[in-house]
């Protein structure tokens, strides 16, 4: 049997971020230690580009106009929606997600969930804060496994299918 899975180095990868300005006091953190880890798997800054829209709610169409415009090999959606007293939480939750999945699915670009969605602001500082435990970074290190996995599963002849269009 054989395995296939990306590795963690990040030297020819190019990533789009979109991150939100909404919830900025979280979004900066994420972004911040989206960043830092790019760069320490060996991402280079020319190779990074960062769009912010106002809300998580716009992530979704900035990422698949990103990702369309084939200059990157990963984009990372980055975001906090926080629960308050109204459904609001719910519909923006359900229709960025819905969004996101659907632009990786339509461009055939890894597309990286980095958004938080959590019922209090302590709980999304919490998964902003240290590293080992930040969101941003996690949604790095998944974008720079997707790159190398789906480089050699292109490689290999396996030519993905579906919703995919070349």
């Amino acid at each position: 049997m054989e395995i296939k899975e990306g590795s963690l180095e990040g030297k020819d990868c190019r990533i789009g971020i979109v991150v939100s300005k909404f919830n900025e006091f979280v979004t900066s953190r994420l972004m911040s230690s989206a960043l830092e880890t790019l760069k320490t798997q060996g991402v280079e800054d020319q190779n990074i580009e960062t769009v912010r829209v106002p809300g998580a709610f716009e992530i979704p169409l900035v990422a698949r106009q990103l990702a369309r415009s084939k200059q990157y090999d990963a984009v990372i959606c980055l975001g906090a929606v926080i629960r308050g007293e109204t459904p609001h939480f719910d519909y923006i939750s359900a229709e960025m997600s819905r969004g996101i999945a659907q632009a990786a699915l339509e461009t055939g670009i890894p597309i990286v969930f980095g958004v938080l969605t959590t019922d209090t602001p302590e709980q999304a500082l919490e998964r902003s804060g240290e590293p080992e435990k930040n969101r941003g970074a996690d949604a790095a290190r998944t974008a720079i496994e997707m790159v190398n996995l789906m480089k050699e599963l292109q490689q290999s002849g396996r030519k993905p299918t579906g919703f995919l269009k070349d």
